[in-house]
């Protein structure tokens, strides 16, 4: 690994560790915890839980040999080191699965996580060790109901491609808290999309750093945050390595009361690590009223000798022109409704690049805005009476 990957003193950044006493229970006056409803966490933070092994199964291994890894037994703990307290108590799971790719697959790896029941305390943590020259996708489907804790280790070798895509099809009274970590090989293409529907409480830390100059990481999310479920991205991009880039595209749609999504972005270009080429975006779109949407994007540049870096975060109601536009046309305002929120989160869709994810992702998308127009217009209905 690059001697420039040390850790990061910061209050946005927690001390990365093993030991499950540096990571205490939080309070909520953290800065890392300030926006996680800590009275709905569950058992997430309980290390005394009777924590088990959640169902893994795996489809589409031609090319993939799966094994089971101890702890500190390589490569696993190569690319993760638990920054809070669920992904220490994950990290400590006796048996991780293990996914080490070769070759170009022509299908997706398919990772099935199925929960088992409401409120049982369950984890896993992963390691996809994707070989140097590799090109693969990795789909991780989360299902069923749990307080769940997963940890996603994933290191990309020199020249692979690699794209993992994580879809939260939970249940409305799951609980889910993880920690995915990447680390970037020399000229790697990584590519992380979070798909988060479901839950009742989702919390995912997604980091990046890089093993070698030239390496490049786009991480990209989707969510519907409906009534009451709380929705929490956080990502770290530690752009430690000279000549890296990285792409981050965020986009949520709330509605209904209660619904609570939260984005929070950083980047760090480190002063060494020059020739970089960074951006970070966050768009919200609030359906409905009683919707609230925290983006907090940051950037910490300690070189002048870069590239290109910047930030965005919007947060906003429809377009009122587009849905006079559509509806001028004979489009019904709940349809005109769903096809403005298709396209915000189709435009970041169909820069994926991956035929198989896009059309599963665009799937997953149209059943969920048909749920949320049926909501919308049951909503509507209540205040007009």
């Amino acid at each position: 690994m690059s001697e420039l990957a040390g850790t990061v003193a910061s209050h946005l950044h927690p001390q990365p560790s093993f030991d499950l006493a540096d990571h205490p229970t939080p309070q909520g006056r953290e800065e890392t915890w300030r926006f996680t409803p800590l009275t709905r966490v569950g058992s997430l933070f309980d290390a005394g839980a009777s924590w088990t092994p959640i169902v893994v199964t795996v489809a589409g291994r031609a090319g993939v040999e799966a094994t089971t890894l101890k702890p500190g037994q390589s490569p696993r703990g190569v690319a993760l080191v638990p920054v809070d307290r669920p992904s220490a108590i994950a990290a400590s799971t006796p048996n991780a699965t293990a996914l080490r790719i070769s070759g170009s697959l022509a299908q997706p790896v398919v990772v099935t996580l199925a929960g088992g029941g409401a409120g049982q305390p369950q984890v896993s943590h992963l390691v996809i060790d994707a070989q140097p020259g590799s090109r693969s996708i990795v789909v991780l489907e989360h299902l069923g109901s749990a307080d769940f804790i997963g940890n996603v280790e994933v290191i990309v070798g020199a020249g692979a491609d690699l794209a993992v895509v994580s879809l939260q099809n939970w249940d409305d009274d799951a609980r889910h808290a993880g920690q995915h970590e990447a680390l970037v090989g020399r000229d790697a293409h990584y590519r992380h999309i979070a798909v988060t529907f479901g839950g009742s409480l989702v919390r995912l830390q997604n980091n990046v750093k890089y093993d070698g100059p030239g390496g490049v990481a786009e991480l990209f999310g989707l969510y519907m945050t409906d009534a009451t479920q709380h929705h929490e991205h956080r990502l770290f991009v530690d752009q430690n390595c000279p000549k890296t880039t990285s792409r981050v595209d965020y986009r949520g749609a709330l509605q209904g009361k209660g619904a609570h999504s939260v984005w929070v972005g950083d980047v760090l270009i480190r002063h060494d690590a020059v020739g970089i080429d960074s951006y970070e975006s966050n768009r919200n779109l609030l359906l409905t009223d009683g919707c609230i949407a925290d983006s907090v994007p940051n950037l910490e540049i300690e070189t002048g000798d870069i590239v290109g870096a910047g930030h965005s975060s919007a947060t906003g109601r429809f377009d009122d022109e587009q849905l006079f536009y559509l509806e001028s046309r004979g489009i019904p305002e709940d349809e005109a409704r769903r096809l403005v929120v298709q396209g915000f989160f189709f435009d970041i869709i169909r820069r994926i690049g991956v035929p198989q994810v896009e059309a599963r992702l665009q799937d997953a998308v149209n059943a969920e805005l048909a749920k949320a127009t049926g909501d919308m217009a049951y909503n509507n209905a209540i205040e007009e009476n």
